[in-house]
């Protein structure tokens, strides 16, 4: 039952054309969870909450956003995982401020997971529960892979946006062809996920996509392997 409320999750999120009602209820669906939110962090993308399931889920979101600190800026900045089952139990927590002001909302567990896509860095999920609870490893590793279809869905989305708005568009040249087969080789992934990769790119540093692939293949630019945690999820 649970892979099927997993794949049902995924398909939702992949079918979801960047739609954000849509992002964050799908973790709702797979996991013993209260709430639930999807926001973009750093540069790239700007400090935004793209999706929030309630409330409690976008507050959370806002006090990190404001403090500065808390699980989803530790899951991006460590590209891993940030779990605390039974926040009353933890003890301290490299975020006071926020411990505190998150205290009176009587949170029995956080996690949050990062929203990254090759070498970019995009943001994080935060999920919480209103009693403790410990995710399983299962649970852990399809919400990594859930959390790395939301990374496609926002990177689209915004990439589209900004070609509507007049920035210029990718084209499929031959040059794009092969610069997307060496970054395949170098990241061992999809031909899908590398072109997106430099899609990506030329839209963080507003630069047409033929001069990123031409970097690419005259060796000025090269992108690092995806964190371990990433080639785990199923």
């Amino acid at each position: 039952m649970a892979n099927d409320e997993f794949q049902s999750a995924a398909i939702a999120l992949s079918h979801s054309h960047g739609h954000a009602s849509d992002l964050a209820q799908s973790f709702m669906q797979m996991l013993p969870i209260s709430g639930a939110s999807v926001s973009t962090l750093g540069p790239l993308l700007g400090a935004e909450t793209v999706s929030a399931t309630d409330r409690r889920a976008r507050l959370i979101d806002e006090l990190q956003f404001d403090l500065g600190e808390g699980p989803c800026w530790d899951a991006l900045k460590t590209r891993s995982p940030v779990l605390q089952p039974n926040l009353e139990r933890s003890g301290s927590t490299p975020w006071p401020a926020f411990r505190e002001a998150i205290q009176s909302e009587n949170i029995g567990a956080l996690f949050a997971f990062p929203l990254v896509f090759g070498p970019l860095d995009i943001g994080a999920v935060d999920l919480y529960s209103n009693e403790p609870i410990a995710l399983t490893p299962t649970q852990k590793q399809q919400t990594i892979a859930l959390s790395a279809i939301v990374s496609r869905v926002l990177l689209r989305s915004a990439i589209e946006q900004s070609s509507r708005v007049g920035v210029e568009a990718p084209f499929s040249r031959r040059i794009v062809h092969q610069a997307t087969g060496m970054v395949v080789a170098q990241l061992g992934t999809t031909t899908e996920d590398a072109y997106l990769i430099l899609q990506a790119r030329a839209f963080a540093d507003s630069r047409p996509m033929r001069d990123i692939a031409t970097d690419v293949i005259e060796r000025r630019l090269r992108f690092t392997d995806p964190p371990d945690f990433l080639r785990e999820a199923p």
